[in-house]
């Protein structure tokens, strides 16, 4: 069991949650997670909630393979509206902000998310771990060689796992240092790694429950997916649970998807197995 402290809202992880993605981009990999106007998004969200998202987990950065940065003004332009709109339609709904940028983090939180999600876990801000520190929010930090346009040209390890270990051990400290407290981890499947090496550290994914914090597995619909099936992210559905199910039997505490009643019912199914 975890507990994340929300700007004084205590959260509990006695079983797995799921987190769905809310992406504000016009390019993201997967065409059915692209909301572009309000109507959209808050539509989406309220069946998000309604099929049992703990929390919903909006971006409006692309981190796909190969995709450039965009300033943070912009980044703000897209995901300010729909956080101010979903705040003031569903006020008690956990948000978390997908970013790399700490001042979008500070305007967000400001607005009222509650969690930060950064897929560099402080490399690409500087200023990132102490404007979360300050804050006093939970942080995701997840794995990641180089950047979203780099790093499929740095997937080398010689043993991935433990490569992801040894990252996160450091990772952990750097946040203690910053006096940040609620730290979540995500393997970051997809993210300078192949789908050999995604496969292996989903295999072992357990070894992280060493580091004693929640890990958040980030499988919906990639290419590690659709591409080992002979498929497209709009048709691996299907492969994505498959993956949902084995993570959760490897530790996983948060499912990171675009689906989520489907990954409510994995989660439902997981515990009925484990408890039977």
């Amino acid at each position: 069991m975890f507990t994340l402290n929300c700007k004084g809202k205590l959260l509990t992880i006695d079983r797995p949650k799921v987190m769905g993605i809310l992406n504000l981009t016009p390019d993201s990999f997967y065409s059915g997670s692209r909301f572009t106007n309000i109507d959209m998004v808050l539509k989406e969200t309220e069946t998000m909630i309604n099929e049992g998202a703990f929390i919903i987990d909006i971006g409006g950065q692309s981190t796909r393979p190969g995709s450039e940065r965009i300033s943070a003004t912009e980044e703000l332009g897209r995901v300010m509206p729909a956080i101010e709109a979903i705040i003031n339609q569903f006020p008690e709904t956990i948000i978390s902000i997908d970013t790399y940028q700490a001042k979008v983090v500070k305007e967000a939180v400001a607005a009222g998310v509650s969690i930060v999600n950064d897929i560099s876990s402080g490399d690409m801000d500087n200023e990132m771990m102490r404007t979360v520190a300050d804050l006093r929010v939970p942080y995701i930090c997840m794995h990641m060689k180089g950047t979203p346009a780099t790093m499929q040209q740095d997937a080398i390890y010689d043993d991935v796992t433990k490569e992801v270990l040894d990252y996160f051990i450091h990772k952990i400290a750097r946040c203690k240092e910053a006096g940040i407290h609620d730290v979540i981890i995500d393997p970051g499947f997809g993210f300078g790694k192949t789908i050999q090496h995604n496969f292996q550290l989903l295999k072992k994914m357990e070894v992280l429950k060493q580091l004693g914090k929640p890990i958040v597995a980030g499988l919906s619909r990639k290419s590690t997916i659709y591409k080992t099936l002979g498929t497209t992210a709009e048709e691996a559905l299907n492969g994505t649970t498959a993956l949902n199910m084995i993570a959760l039997l490897n530790g996983a505490a948060i499912l990171r998807v675009h689906d989520v009643k489907e990954a409510a019912e994995t989660i439902k199914l997981f515990e009925a197995y484990q408890y039977a």
